[in-house]
C-alpha cells in the first residue's frame, strides 16, 4: 500500500483555504509534508528568558519575555472619539535587557486587559528604535501558562505549548509563530506514514532515529537530547539527498561522449607560452595540467576552478581555451556583463598580441581570431562575429548572454568557460553547450573562494581546482575601517589618501552602493517614521558630484554604473585603463573582472551595506600592479554592531578563503545556497556545510558507492519520493551547475 500521499496532501485540504494561502505565500508550504520539514529555528525553555539585546534591527522576531511594565497614556488627538487618543506601552525584560511594546488607538484594550506585570507571553513583530531605545509596535502576542498543568485562560496556547521546550518556528508578519506550531500540531499524526529516505543499513549503522521519530522529536522535544537525536538524523537526511542527486548527475555525465581536445605540440599554446613575460605560478601550472588531462578524454570536462582574488584564473582558462583551439575546436567564454565581457576581450587579445590577429595582416601563423559578441554591438559588427563562429575563422569568442541566442551557431564548438557561474540561469549554460556537435567540456570560474564543504555541497557535480597563490609582483593591500560618524575627520584623511595617490601617477575607486534618485523605487524620500533615522544608500551620482565640487575638486572624476548605454561604460573604463581619469565613482559593476594596475586606492562607501565576499572582490581591483593598495571601508553603524565587526575581519585579513568562512558562518548557508536554488522550501534546514563538514564527505562517499550499484535506486521508494521533492521542476536549477 503506497502511504506517501498522506504526506502529499494539500495543506487547504488540513489547514483550511485562507491559513493554507498564507504558508504557501510567505513560507513556500504547500504540503503536509513541506509543513513537517519546516523546523522550528530555536527553542524557549518555559524557565528561561530570550537575551532581548541581540535583537536584529528590520527584522521580523518572536521572543518569549516577562512584563515588566504597562502603563496607558492618553493624548489629544484630533482623530480620535472625543478629540482623546489612547497609548499602551509595555515593557518586556528577560532579566538583563529590555524592550518596549507600543500599542495604539482601539488596539489598546485587549493588551491592557492580558499584559500585566508578571505575565509571560509569545511575542512577535518588527524591531524598530525610537528615541534611541528598541521597541515592537503593535506586536502579535500569544499568552503562555506559568504552569503547563494548569488550565488556560482564554487566547492561550496550552495544547501546543504543553512541554517544557516551546519551539520557535521561521515566521512572517502574516503567520506567526505559534500559529505554525497549532498548524504542526493538526498534521502531526501523519507522521507515521513518512518514507524513510535512507536506506536502512546506512540508518542502524550510524545509530539514527527513524524518520518518523525524528519529525516528532524536532517539532515537539520533551529534553534536548531530543532535538539533538532529531537534528543528527535530518542532517544525514539533507547531506546525502543532495549527494545521491549529485552522484546521480557525475554518473550521467560519465556516460556521455566528447571530443577528446590534445594541443598540438608546437602549436598555439605553445607560441603563447613563449610570449609571456612572466612564468606561470606553480598553482596555474598544476591546475593546467588537471585541466589539459581532462580535456584529453572522451567524455566532457566538468570542472570548478577557484580562487583568490588576481591569483591568475583567466590565464588558466585563456591556456584551455588555446589548447581546445589547437585541437581544432573552438573556445567560449561566457560572461555576467558587458563590462566584463569587453575587459576579458580586451585582456585576451592584449595577452595574445598578433596570436590573436587570425587571417589578419601581421598575424602570427598560429593565430586565430578573438570575436566579441555582445548585446549592443552594432548590426555591422554582429553578422562579421557570426560569420566567424560558424566558419571557424574565430577560435575563441567571448560575450554575454547574446552569446546563447538561436542565431549563434559554431563550427565545432569544444569548450565553454562560464566566469561569475552563480549570476547565469540553468537554461542559460545549457542552450550554450546545446550548440556543440557533442557536449563540450566546461570549465566552471568563480573569483568568490568557496571552503571545501560548500564546493561540495553546491558543486558537488564539479571536479575542483583550486588555485590559492598569487602570481609574483602582485603588492600588499592594506586595509582599514573609517568611522565616519565617530570620527568625521578620518573620512577627510581617507580623501586626502586619494589626493595623494593621484599625486604619486596613480588612480582610485570610489565604490557606492547605490546609482541614484533616478534609480526606480530606490529614489531620495523624507525618512518614514519606522526609519529611525537611517537614511537611503549612499548614490554614485550624489557622490561623484559631492566629490568633484569638494574634496577631490580639481581631479578628473568619472562615474561607472550599470545603468549606462554599454559604450558609454566602455568609453568611461577605456579612459580609465588608459589613465584619462583620477577617480572611477562605481558600483560593484567593477566587482570582478577589471584590470587597471595604476589604480592604487579604493573607498568603500556604506561598506556594511555589502558581504564579506563582495568586499574582497572590490578590494581585489587596487594593488593589482606594482605598487601597494590601499582599500579604506567607510561606514556609520556603531563599533560594537555586527556590521562593524564584519568589516574589522575584512580588514584583518586577504585571505578569501578564510573570509568566505566569516562569511558563511554570518550569512548562514541558505543564502549561500540560495545562489544556487530556487525556492524557499529547498534551503539546507539543519544541516550546516562548515560545522557538518565530516557528514558531507561521508554522505557523498556513500552515496557514490550506492549509485555505483544502482544508479536506478531500485528499491529505496522512499530515497526515490526525497529525489523528486528535492527536483521537480520548480527547484530543477538546485542542482543544475553544469
Amino acid at each position: 500500500m503506497d502511504l506517501v500521499p498522506a504526506l502529499e496532501r494539500p495543506l487547504k485540504n488540513v489547514l483550511g483555504a485562507a491559513t493554507a494561502k498564507v504558508m504557501a505565500e510567505h513560507l513556500g508550504l504547500h504540503t503536509v509534508g513541506d509543513l513537517l520539514h519546516h523546523y522550528p529555528r530555536r527553542y524557549e525553555e518555559r524557565g528561561q528568558l530570550t537575551h532581548l539585546a541581540d535583537l536584529p534591527m528590520d527584522e521580523h522576531v518572536t521572543v518569549v519575555a516577562q512584563v515588566a511594565d504597562a502603563r496607558l497614556h492618553t493624548f489629544a488627538s484630533a482623530r480620535a472619539p472625543r478629540g482623546k487618543g489612547q497609548r499602551l506601552e509595555v515593557t518586556i525584560t528577560d532579566g538583563s535587557g529590555r524592550l518596549q511594546l507600543v500599542f495604539f488607538g482601539n488596539g489598546v484594550h485587549k493588551p491592557h486587559k492580558e499584559l500585566l506585570p508578571g505575565t509571560r507571553a509569545m511575542f512577535a513583530g518588527k524591531v524598530s528604535v525610537f528615541n534611541r531605545r528598541l521597541q515592537l509596535a503593535h506586536p502579535a502576542y500569544e499568552l503562555l501558562n506559568g504552569d503547563p498543568d494548569e488550565p488556560g485562560e482564554p487566547g492561550e496556547a496550552v495544547e501546543s505549548w504543553a512541554g517544557a521546550l516551546i519551539p520557535l518556528y521561521p515566521a512572517t508578519a502574516k503567520l506567526e509563530s505559534w500559529k505554525i506550531g497549532k498548524a504542526v500540531q493538526t498534521v502531526l499524526p501523519g507522521v507515521q506514514e513518512a518514507l524513510d529516505p535512507l536506506p536502512d543499513a546506512l540508518r542502524e549503522g550510524r545509530g539514527l532515529v527513524p524518520l518518523p521519530e525524528a519529525l516528532v522529536k524536532i517539532h515537539r522535544p520533551q529534553t534536548k537530547a531530543d532535538i539533538a537525536d532529531a537534528r543528527a538524523r535530518l542532517k544525514w537526511d539533507e547531506a546525502f539527498v543532495l549527494q545521491v542527486a549529485l552522484a546521480r548527475r557525475r554518473h550521467t555525465d560519465a556516460q556521455l561522449a566528447a571530443v577528446p581536445r590534445v594541443p598540438r605540440p608546437d602549436g598555439l599554446l605553445t607560441a603563447f607560452d613563449d610570449r609571456l613575460p612572466f612564468t606561470l605560478t606553480e598553482g596555474q601550472q598544476r591546475v593546467s595540467r588537471e585541466i589539459f588531462d581532462d580535456l584529453a578524454t572522451a567524455h566532457p570536462m566538468h570542472r570548478l576552478l577557484q580562487g583568490e582574488v588576481g591569483s591568475g584564473k583567466t590565464m588558466v582558462a585563456l591556456r584551455a581555451m588555446l589548447a581546445v583551439v589547437d585541437a581544432g575546436g573552438q573556445a567560449a567564454l561566457l560572461a555576467p556583463t558587458e563590462v566584463l565581457a569587453q575587459q576579458h576581450h580586451r585582456s585576451v587579445t592584449e595577452m595574445m598580441g598578433e596570436l590573436a590577429e587570425g587571417g589578419m595582416l601581421g598575424g602570427s601563423e598560429h593565430a586565430t581570431k578573438v570575436v566579441l559578441l555582445t548585446g549592443s554591438m552594432g548590426a555591422a559588427a554582429r553578422r562579421q562575429a557570426l560569420l566567424d563562429l560558424v566558419t571557424g575563422e574565430a577560435g575563441i569568442v567571448i560575450g554575454t548572454h547574446a552569446l546563447i541566442e538561436d542565431k549563434v551557431q559554431f563550427h565545432d564548438l569544444g569548450l565553454v568557460v562560464v566566469d561569475e557561474q552563480h549570476r547565469f540561469g540553468v537554461e542559460q549554460r545549457d542552450a550554450l553547450r546545446g550548440k556543440g556537435k557533442q557536449p563540450p567540456h566546461l570549465l566552471v570560474m568563480t573569483a568568490t573562494p568557496i571552503p571545501r564543504t560548500v564546493a561540495m555541497t553546491v558543486f558537488g557535480d564539479l571536479e575542483t581546482s583550486v588555485l590559492d597563490q598569487l602570481p609574483a609582483g602582485r603588492s600588499p593591500i592594506a586595509s582599514h575601517v573609517v568611522p565616519a560618524a565617530d570620527k568625521p575627520h578620518f573620512l577627510a584623511r581617507a580623501w586626502e589618501r586619494v589626493r595623494e595617490e593621484v599625486a604619486a601617477g596613480h588612480q582610485a575607486y570610489v565604490v557606492c552602493p547605490r546609482i541614484g534618485d533616478e534609480e526606480e523605487g530606490t529614489g531620495k524620500r523624507p525618512p518614514a517614521e519606522d526609519d529611525a533615522g537611517k537614511r537611503p544608500p549612499l548614490a554614485v551620482l550624489d557622490v561623484a558630484d559631492q566629490l568633484a565640487k569638494g574634496p577631490l575638486q580639481g581631479l578628473r572624476v568619472e562615474v561607472l554604473h550599470g545603468r549606462m548605454a554599454p559604450d558609454d561604460k566602455d568609453a568611461v573604463m577605456r579612459r580609465f585603463a588608459a589613465g584619462d581619469a583620477d577617480v572611477l565613482v562605481a558600483t560593484t559593476v567593477i566587482e570582478v573582472g577589471v584590470n587597471v594596475p595604476n589604480a592604487t586606492a579604493m573607498v568603500i562607501m556604506d561598506a556594511d551595506r555589502f558581504g564579506v565576499s563582495q568586499l574582497h572582490q572590490l578590494r581585489g581591483r587596487v594593488g593589482r600592479g606594482a605598487a601597494p593598495g590601499v582599500c579604506l571601508l567607510v561606514t556609520e553603524m556603531p563599533e560594537a554592531s555586527p556590521a562593524r565587526q564584519r568589516l574589522g575581519a575584512v580588514a584583518a585579513t586577504l585571505d578569501g578563503f578564510e573570509l568566505s568562512r566569516i562569511d558563511l558562518e554570518q550569512r548562514r548557508e541558505g543564502d549561500v545556497l540560495g545562489q544556487a536554488q530556487s525556492g524557499a522550501r529547498s534551503s539546507l534546514r539543519v544541516l550546516a556545510v562548515i560545522e557538518d563538514e565530516e557528514i558531507i564527505a561521508e554522505a557523498r562517499r556513500e552515496a557514490t558507492a550506492l549509485v555505483a550499484a544502482d544508479p536506478d535506486l531500485t528499491g529505496l521508494p522512499g530515497l526515490r519520493t526525497a529525489l523528486d521533492a528535492l527536483l521537480d521542476e520548480e527547484r530543477e536549477q538546485y542542482l543544475e551547475k553544469g
